[in-house]
């Protein structure tokens, strides 16, 4: 039976945030897993980059098994209307479950105090304080670093697309440790390991 992966985006979410996960859990998961889209309403959801997804689930009909739940980044997680996310972000903690978020989903965490126990990062801690405020008392379990995985909780940066999948795929035994490790070193490298010229 697949195992399905949820992925919450939001209008004007980050669209290459969520491809290299999916792609990657597509082709190293040998068809075990079911990649699915949630989102506020069913309506279509429009992406940065104006791809525009119809999600196979509004909020309130999820399913109950899952094994993932990823927070893409993208615009709107800042609005009022993303509130309606931590229900769902906190079930799928409390059942210790695969939990990643990139981005301003990274800051939603924070401000709905997910990250208060363990190692995390985000795109800026003085913005995650700020914006998470008094929810938020992490600060201590903070790491500048583009992704960070600590108790099935992943976060990352919103650079940091390629090493989110990373994690996520790690954390998930998509594959084995190597070739996780060969895709991403490929997608990051390139065909040719040519150094970056100095300025």
């Amino acid at each position: 039976m697949k195992k399905t992966i949820l992925f919450v985006i939001l209008d004007q979410y980050a669209d290459w945030e969520a491809a290299y996960i999916t792609s990657a859990i597509t082709m190293l998961g040998q068809g075990n897993y079911d990649i699915k889209t949630v989102s506020l309403k069913k309506d279509y959801v429009l992406s940065i980059g104006g791809f525009k997804v119809i999600p196979d689930y509004d909020i309130k009909s999820i399913p109950a098994d899952y094994e993932a739940l990823i927070l893409i980044g993208g615009m709107t997680w800042r609005n009022e209307s993303s509130k309606q996310v931590k229900t769902l972000v906190e079930d799928c903690h409390k059942k210790g479950k695969v939990l990643g978020g990139i981005c301003d989903a990274s800051t939603f965490l924070g401000k709905i105090g997910v990250l208060n126990n363990v190692n995390h990062t985000s795109n800026d801690l003085n913005d995650l304080k700020q914006w998470a405020g008094s929810a938020y008392k992490g600060e201590a379990k903070y790491i500048a670093k583009q992704a960070v995985s600590d108790k099935n909780i992943i976060t990352a940066n919103g650079t940091a697309a390629m090493e989110f999948a990373k994690e996520v795929l790690l954390a998930l035994n998509i594959a084995s440790e190597e070739k996780i490790m060969e895709w991403y070193n490929f997608h990051k490298l390139g065909c040719y390991n040519v150094s970056i010229p100095k300025m």
